[in-house]
């Protein structure tokens, strides 16, 4: 894996190139362009807004703020699985007429998704600030939070996309578990909430422990579990391993399969 890690930085400007590509392409021909990144998670913030607090009246102080924290956190891996999935077979030309590794295809997708995280944050402190909620010292764990859920996406998104080249219909699949993940996840309520004979069915999801991290940094000024966020730190190592390896068998036939 390092091997592989290596030839990627060496092919550094061409990631840096599809990852540009990918920003223009997903908001190509639209009137307002990249300002989707905003407009998106500003739109479901107002649906699940109303639905949860007036129509599910989920009673929470600034339940606003911790809604949009958990959207924009959890589109991130959202968009990188789901875009993702068909990254490969979107670049058959490239993959059938040049050599290059073939994993700075899902690569440069989750970096695409990392910037449209980053600009959210655009969005968040100022809500932050007007709903006057304290940011502080925990603050300064946010790199070591998203680094962690980079490599646990890039991980996901590895496997998906050298899968989907050889069945088809993984890429409808993952939508599917995609929305079911979500409800498995506290973005739209939160960890108390979910019933005890049930909590063990969350707990095996890392997603709750990286998504509680961003709550606990952004929305209640604390630091995130030490050991939880350790295990979700091996997880995604193990599992990025897993993921290089995955690719790199099923990449020997892509141009004979796309």
């Amino acid at each position: 894996m390092v091997n592989k890690i290596r030839e990627i930085y060496e092919y550094r400007q061409m990631l840096e190139s599809l990852v540009l590509t990918d920003l223009r392409t997903r908001y190509k021909g639209s009137f307002v362009g990249f300002f989707w990144t905003f407009l998106n998670p500003l739109l479901m913030l107002f649906v699940y807004s109303i639905v949860f607090k007036y129509v599910v009246r989920i009673e929470m102080e600034n339940y606003t703020s911790y809604l949009f924290i958990g959207l924009i956190s959890w589109f991130l891996i959202n968009q990188a699985v789901q875009s993702g999935a068909g990254v490969v077979i979107r670049n058959s030309g490239l993959v059938k007429k040049i050599y290059f590794p073939k994993e700075i295809l899902p690569l440069s997708v989750v970096l695409g998704g990392v910037i449209n995280f980053l600009f959210s944050l655009l969005i968040l402190f100022p809500i932050l600030f007007i709903n006057k909620i304290q940011l502080g010292m925990p603050l300064l764990l946010f790199p070591v939070i998203l680094v962690i859920y980079f490599m646990f996406t890039f991980s996901i998104t590895l496997i998906v996309s050298s899968l989907n080249v050889y069945f088809r219909d993984l890429e409808h699949i993952v939508s599917i578990v995609m929305m079911v993940w979500f409800y498995l996840t506290p973005i739209v309520f939160t960890s108390s909430m979910i019933p005890k004979d049930i909590k063990y069915i969350f707990d095996y999801n890392p997603m709750k422990v990286i998504i509680e991290s961003f709550h606990n940094i952004f929305f209640y000024n604390k630091f995130p579990d030490p050991g939880q966020l350790t295990l979700v730190a091996i997880l995604s190592s193990v599992m990025l391993y897993i993921g290089f390896y995955i690719f790199k068998r099923l990449s020997r036939n892509f141009a004979e399969e796309i």
